[in-house]
């Protein structure tokens, strides 16, 4: 089977205002369900789990349907952990929980996938999908990256500048992130309870414990909304008011 987590559990506090940036609306609808639509009508995905606060979940599937979504993919939802990462192991956990299999899943012995994804990145399309499940034969997972385009320096003291690096050997993560879900949980499980605090990317883990991560290209227009600014880039978008060919 193939899964997927959508994180919607963040607070949003680099953005201003008193709703959390995945559940803003524009176009008529909030954000997380711009995110949840190519999910669900994605072939290759099977059943999808929401990381979401309890308060926030009626008004997703109210979104949805208004949307004119069938939501039959939304297994159900999981509670936010402490960190993002934590919160991708509450969405895993939950999916396991629902198989029956939790922590006696057999670490080498299954085949099912976790594709992770975050609410925050509404312009995820099926083709990134379909690139990311082409690319999985034969590796652990796949992740998206985006090549750097400026010259690359580093700074140990965020004053001066240290060395030059090599921008060619240098690439930018983006989620979505797709892997094969026993190796990534216990990869996962091996930084508990305490290092898992300190990752911030979902395929830190995989790296950390040697597993095959291949990089696919990925695509500028899936931008995270972290700031205001993006925000406003996302208001405009789905409002109509400019055309970035998303």
């Amino acid at each position: 089977m193939n899964y997927a987590v959508l994180l919607a559990g963040g607070t949003g506090s680099r953005v201003g205002g008193n709703i959390p940036k995945q559940f803003c609306r524009a176009g008529g609808h909030m954000m997380i369900t711009y995110a949840l639509i190519p999910l669900i009508s994605s072939e290759h995905i099977d059943r999808i789990c929401i990381v979401a606060d309890k308060k926030w979940r009626a008004d997703i599937l109210e979104d949805v349907k208004e949307a004119g979504i069938d939501a039959a993919k939304i297994a159900g939802f999981a509670d936010p952990g402490e960190t993002r990462q934590l919160s991708i192991l509450c969405g895993i956990k939950a999916i396991l929980g629902s198989m029956d299999r939790t922590v006696a899943i057999d670490e080498k012995g299954d085949e099912d996938t976790v594709f992770i994804h975050d609410a925050a990145r509404p312009f995820l399309t099926e083709n990134m999908i379909d690139d990311c499940y082409d690319a999985l034969p034969g590796h652990d997972g796949v992740m998206p990256a985006l090549a750097m385009k400026d010259t690359m320096y580093l700074s140990r003291d965020g004053r001066a500048v240290s060395e030059l690096l090599d921008r060619n050997e240098i690439y930018a993560g983006q989620a979505p992130e797709l892997f094969r879900m026993s190796p990534y949980y216990w990869a996962n499980m091996k930084l508990m309870p305490d290092k898992i605090k300190e990752i911030n990317g979902a395929t830190e883990p995989a790296v950390m414990d040697g597993l095959d991560i291949v990089m696919i290209q990925g695509d500028e227009r899936n931008f995270k909304v972290t700031t205001d600014e993006d925000l406003k880039r996302f208001i405009r978008n789905m409002n109509g008011e400019i055309n970035e060919d998303i």
